[in-house]
């Protein structure tokens, strides 16, 4: 019988038989978490990179369920004969209205009552929350443990309406606050989300959560290290071409080692075809959406510098973009510097492939109304760079820039700044699969764009003009001598400038040199 990978079920399920799954062994962390001392923990993943499961690992293992972890390490590595009691909540399933928010939340506080056999004599839903804590640590003798799992979803699901968001922020709010003054009846505390926001917006008063998002021995807590998925999967990689697979699907990293995405990996197993299967579960709209509407620079993405304050968290009435991506997992961190007054900055990339180009190609299907038009400009572009034939690109990208209606442009100022430009090459570069960047730092500056195929580089200037046949593009790409830093790497460098009218809002020059 083929074996099935553990992320894809509950451990009820796999109970039932476990040998027919494959196992990757998260356990440790569970004893690690116990062991480090703190009570109360935050984790924060992007979806769908293994939370869920987790928290059921843990609760199986407070619950003493030793028949879960069979063959695993907490079999050995755990006291069985202690159980605790252990509250589990849930916000993951479904997008609710408030009123179905109030119903959900009045559900679960039901749904521990008649599990743990207590009666409420209170009314309020945070009243309730804290009766059921103290009342049935008393009634077993025992500290309670309490996991949330997918603790800001009802918030995220409708952050594109901000009162809405607020009014569920505040319900939570209330609902979390009790975590505070049940101190002394707790264990252990662990809530996991997708987004980090404010302790002051959401936790306020919670100053013992221990947060490890950013704790690089926890990193590998969710998703599959290198070595995990070649040691578990050793039967699956047998004839695969495992630096394509990383260059797909790897590269997410919180200060420690890089992982997979599990969901990925398993449907690649399944389904033995590349695709962007966690891009295509779920990429929020708004997110999109605020990219549009604020016009985001996206060949900025590529490359991104951010202090602390913006990587740590956010709130509904204070969005940044860049803390949005990294949080949701479109952006991961590549490196960390640490200034002489311990102020850190974080450089943020694409974490691989999937995600690249899949965000570039919704971009452009916001600004392409055409589908097939779009298609065929992506097939012309890439027999274009694949054929070293530049050239053609004036072309291909003017059909373009003379297919954005007209209306779009009256809502901004963008077709006078260059990069508005260098971003729609980028996106299409970019959602093509080419291996393209922004901003590419050389000893005599930063190139605008610089594309890599084969033995091939191709370094692009853009400039906005005023007038006609200005030829400034050009002119710099050679007085810069970007292509120096590329010389002993590549067989052939094209020199590629691009000049725009501001008024035509389209291609004005285009010049090509091979060097």
């Amino acid at each position: 019988m083929k074996k099935l990978p553990i992320g894809i079920q509950s451990f009820e399920k796999i109970r039932e038989n476990p040998e027919e799954y494959y196992y990757v062994d998260k356990t440790p962390f569970v004893k690690k978490l116990l062991d480090s001392g703190a009570a109360a923990y935050f984790l924060s993943r992007p979806r769908r990179f293994g939370k869920s499961l987790f928290t059921d690992t843990l609760r199986q293992a407070f619950l003493c369920n030793k028949a879960c972890f069979r063959g695993l390490y907490l079999e050995e590595n755990w006291d069985w004969e202690d159980p605790h009691p252990v509250i589990h909540i849930s916000f993951g399933s479904g997008v609710l209205s408030l009123e179905e928010f109030t119903l959900k939340i009045e559900s679960i506080l039901m749904d521990i009552r008649n599990t743990h056999g207590i009666v409420y004599e209170k009314s309020g839903a945070n009243d309730r929350f804290m009766e059921a804590i103290v009342k049935i640590s008393r009634k077993t003798g025992k500290k309670m443990v309490v996991l949330i799992d997918e603790y800001d979803k009802p918030i995220l699901d409708n952050i594109a309406n901000p009162e809405l968001a607020v009014a569920m922020r505040e319900r939570l709010k209330n609902l979390y606050s009790v975590l505070k003054d049940a101190d002394a009846h707790l264990k252990f505390v662990f809530i996991t989300g997708v987004s980090k926001f404010s302790k002051v917006s959401l936790f306020s008063g919670l100053n013992h959560l221990n947060d490890i998002t950013l704790d690089a021995r926890f990193s590998g807590l969710c998703g599959y290290t290198e070595d995990e998925l070649h040691r578990v999967f050793a039967e699956r990689l047998e004839g695969e071409d495992t630096a394509k697979i990383r260059h797909w699907y790897n590269g997410y990293a919180w200060l420690g080692e890089k992982v997979y995405n599990p969901f990925d990996i398993l449907l690649y197993f399944d389904k033995k075809i590349y695709r962007p299967f966690w891009f295509e579960t779920g990429t929020p709209r708004f997110l999109i959406t605020l990219l549009m509407q604020n016009h985001y620079p996206i060949a900025k993405l590529e490359n991104l510098a951010l202090g602390e304050e913006i990587i740590d968290s956010f709130d509904v009435d204070r969005i940044l973009v860049e803390a949005l991506l990294f949080q949701t997992g479109y952006l991961t961190i590549e490196k960390v510097e640490t200034d002489m007054l311990e102020r850190r900055t974080y450089h943020l990339i694409y974490p691989n492939m999937e995600v690249k180009s899949s965000l570039n190609r919704w971009i452009l299907n916001e600004l392409v109304q055409d589908v097939v038009v779009k298609n065929a400009t992506e097939n012309a572009l890439v027999k274009a760079i694949t054929e070293k034939r530049p050239e053609d690109l004036k072309a291909i990208f003017h059909r373009f820039f003379a297919s954005i209606p007209h209306d779009w442009y009256r809502k901004n100022q963008l077709s006078g700044y260059e990069g508005y430009y260098a971003s729609i090459f980028y996106c299409y570069f970019a959602a093509c699969g080419f291996d393209v960047r922004a901003e590419d730092a050389s000893n005599h500056g930063r190139m605008d764009l610089s594309l890599f195929f084969d033995t091939t580089c191709y370094i692009f200037e853009f400039k906005v003009q005023d007038r006609a046949g200005e030829g400034r593009a050009m002119e710099q790409l050679k007085e810069k001598r970007y292509h120096e830093k590329y010389a002993a790497l590549y067989q052939t460098t094209f020199l590629i400038g691009v000049e725009f009218s501001k008024e035509d809002r389209n291609i004005a020059g285009f010049e090509v040199e091979r060097v």
